[in-house]
Order: structure tokens, then sequence, then C-alpha cells
């Protein structure tokens, strides 16, 4: 495994602990995050003895967003016309939706754990994983209005099926603080925890349980949802009819009935 800049990732009892390794800058997101996270990911996708991801940040804070001085060095690669500069600035902005498109395409569920501060783009990088879990102490913000702009790495796209649309556009319209409390209440994440290390404890095993299960059937489940999203009813149930026309042959339904009927724990291949 590769050494990273922005990153820590171990790998234990076939979870992948990706974690943002730069507490001493509120793990916000400089260069080296947003093209290690890709890398991080295709090799995740890659390496089948990973099943399930742990997605958190070192330190008080899960994620302060993105790092201004990435913002500074864009804004040096301007000066030209303003159709150039807006090319220049779309190729940006592609390139930093592709960090976290890896993330929501990813076929193994990724699970966030949140402490601290959430802001900005890292509402857009929490938008792209399966669950989201937080301590008592968490702070979410839709930042991006109040440096006069648009979120546009995946946050307005993504966060409506997850809390809905008008407390979506409330929350990116004022750039208000959402707190624990009121974060479990509206969807945006599935429970809280006492402190830092409750929420990691009860993170894991969350993944833990994740991973006994038959990693096809894991995956086909995900890709199902993710499709039922931007598609309508009809095309949902015709994927997972064809989908599942191939996946019931495996071997792992047949290791599943098996352990259910002599009350055992499944084992399944990789």
């Amino acid at each position: 495994m590769a050494a990273y800049q922005a990153f820590k990732v171990d790998v234990q009892d076939a979870i992948a602990h990706v974690q943002i390794n730069r507490p001493e800058k509120v793990n916000a997101m400089n260069a080296d995050f947003w093209s290690e996270i890709r890398e991080i990911f295709a090799w995740i996708e890659d390496t089948p003895a990973v099943r399930v991801v742990v997605l958190s940040g070192a330190g008080a804070h899960f994620s302060s967003g993105i790092d201004l001085m990435l913002l500074a060095q864009v804004g040096a690669q301007l000066g030209q016309d303003v159709g150039r500069n807006a090319r220049t600035l779309k190729r940006k902005i592609e390139e930093l939706q592709s960090s976290f498109n890896a993330v929501e395409q990813c076929s193994k569920p990724v699970l966030a754990a949140i402490q601290g501060y959430c802001l900005g783009g890292a509402i857009d990088l929490i938008s792209a994983c399966d669950m989201r879990y937080c301590s008592d102490d968490a702070q979410f913000a839709i930042k991006e209005i109040d440096v006069g702009m648009a979120a546009d790495v995946g946050t307005l796209q993504r966060l409506p099926s997850i809390i809905g649309d008008g407390m979506m556009r409330e929350l990116a319209y004022t750039g208000r603080t959402l707190v624990a409390e009121e974060a479990v209440r509206i969807g945006l994440v599935n429970r809280t925890y006492n402190d830092p290390a409750a929420l990691l404890a009860g993170v894991f095993e969350i993944a833990h349980s994740i991973a006994q299960k038959s990693p096809l059937a894991i995956q086909g489940t995900k890709e199902m949802i993710r499709y039922a999203r931007d598609h309508s009813v009809a095309d949902g149930l015709n994927y997972i009819a064809t989908w599942n026309a191939a996946m019931l042959q495996s071997e792992d339904l047949r290791v599943a009935m098996a352990a259910h009927m002599r009350k055992q724990q499944p084992e399944f291949k990789d």
C-alpha cells in the first residue's frame, strides 16, 4: 500500500479505515487530498479483501472543507479572457467532482464517522458516502454560500435524496450550522455517539457486521440503491432482475442458506 500525504489507510478484518490525516490544518482538503482520494478508492475497488470502508478525520475535527491555498492556486491559473478562464475552471471543478464520484461509485459500502467540524467540501464528501454517523460535538454547514459561490462538488445533487429538497435548500441558502441533534433528526446522520472514541467504536461495529455478509450481495444491493435514485421504478426493477439472473447463481446463496439451516455464521469468499 502506498504512503499518502493527506491520508492514513489501514486494513483490518476486511475493513479499510481511510482517515484524513491533516489535523494540524483541521483536515482541510489540499491538492494531495483530491488526487490521493481517487487513488485510494481505486485501490479499494481493486482489492477483493476489502469489503467495507470507514472514512474518518484525524484529530478534533472531520474536515473544515477545501483548503484556501488550493483555491488561491486555482486563481493563479486565471488571467486570460473569459472563455479560457471558464474552460480552466470547468476542468478543475470536474477534476474535483471525480474525487467524490470515486467514493460514491465504489462498490464497497462507505461509512463516514464525523466529529467536530464538517464544513463546505466535507459536506460534499459525506454526501457521497453510504451512511453517516457523528459524535455529539459535530457541526455541519454548507459554507459555500458565505464565500459567494454555489457548492459544486456534489452537495446540491446528492443531499436532496438524503435529507429532502426543502431542508437542503434551507441549509444551502443560509449556510447555517447544523448540530448533531438536528442532523440525526433530519436524516443526515443515522445516529450519534457521546464522543469520538465511542463514534469510531460504534461505526466499526456496524462495518464488521456488513463485512460478514456476502460481498456479492452487498455490492448488488449498493448498485441497485444507487441506480434507483436516478431512474424510474420500472427501470430499477428491470435492472435488478437482470443483475440477479446472474448473481442468484453464485455459491454465496448456497453458503448463506446452509448456514441459516445450521444456525451458523456463514463465511463467504472475497
